[in-house]
């Protein structure tokens, strides 16, 4: 299969180009700096200039494209309206131009909000809550989903809160780089609330099998860890900084850990048992706390 993929060169983006390629797709991955795009055709596969607000490029790769992986976003914490707006036209235009086609259209999205919403583990029957161009991420789950009715094989692949990894620069680093800055390695709160995980290299082999396999309107949860107690997730950190691990108030979060504090004190635990039965899929990378101590973040510095 062709597969054109957006934020090819991203974190999990990139982990998902090495998944599809060496299962031997070839793949088309959106780059929109030199550099991003040598390192696509280094890796073999070809390269298509453009960024998240191109929607002719976005049109152009979707169309030449027998599947579509979308995993880009502009992620500025600054401006989430501009965030929202630019996800929500992105994936409108994919999926406009896959309308009628039957091809795949795999696009993230994410654990956040849905468990808090449901009081439980989220699961895969669990629609999310957030719909419309002015919520989360523009509604960019929901608005994927509304082209199974216009012949789109669309799926929406939710991501834990971290998908883990030497080299990553999420949210665990954004607590690494508050650890660092402040001194210690905090928590919110009593730190019982929990977040699911997933190893990046485990998340990018689940998007090619959704891609692959997984028959229109989809969910599929890349959580190879339920859900892990936020107070053990800043122990882990602090052990290995040599820092003391403390709680932070939920009032002092935001100012504590930055943007990052909005998240930290959130209950995001999700199942994934639908998804591991239906395609197989178990996770073999190592668990976060077991990256956070073998070094995963020694490249972070004090934000």
């Amino acid at each position: 299969m062709h597969v054109f993929v957006t934020g090819a060169s991203g974190w999990i983006g990139s982990h998902t180009v090495d998944d599809l390629l060496a299962a031997g797709h070839t793949v088309t991955g959106l780059a929109r700096s030199d550099s991003s795009a040598d390192a696509l055709a280094a890796k073999g596969a070809q390269v298509l200039r453009g960024d998240l607000e191109d929607l002719g490029a976005l049109r152009g790769g979707a169309s030449d494209a027998e599947g579509v992986v979308h995993l880009a976003n502009k992620h500025d914490w600054s401006d989430p309206a501009a965030t929202n707006a630019a996800e929500r036209a992105a994936v409108e235009t994919l999926g406009d131009a896959l309308t009628g086609t039957g091809r795949p259209f795999v696009v993230a999205s994410g654990i956040a909000g849905i468990s808090s919403v449901v009081g439980a583990l989220a699961t895969e029957q669990d629609p999310t809550p957030f719909v419309g161009p002015d919520s989360m991420r523009g509604g960019s789950e929901a608005r994927a989903l509304d082209f199974v009715a216009e012949g789109v094989r669309a799926v929406a692949a939710r991501f834990s809160p971290t998908t883990h990894g030497a080299g990553d620069h999420g949210f665990v680093a954004a607590l690494t780089a508050a650890a660092l800055r402040t001194g210690v390695s905090g928590y919110v709160g009593d730190g019982t609330n929990r977040w699911a995980a997933v190893h990046v290299t485990d998340a990018a082999r689940l998007v090619r099998l959704a891609l692959e396999q997984a028959p229109a309107g989809t969910r599929v949860h890349a959580v190879a860890e339920a859900g892990i107690a936020t107070r053990d997730i800043a122990t882990a950190i602090g052990d290995a900084l040599g820092l003391p691990v403390t709680s932070v108030d939920p009032a002092d979060a935001d100012a504590h850990f930055g943007f990052i504090g909005a998240f930290f004190g959130m209950e995001l635990a999700a199942s994934s048992d639908e998804t591991r039965a239906a395609f197989d899929w178990q996770p073999t990378g190592p668990t976060l706390l077991e990256d956070i101590a073998a070094g995963a973040y020694a490249h972070v510095r004090a934000a």
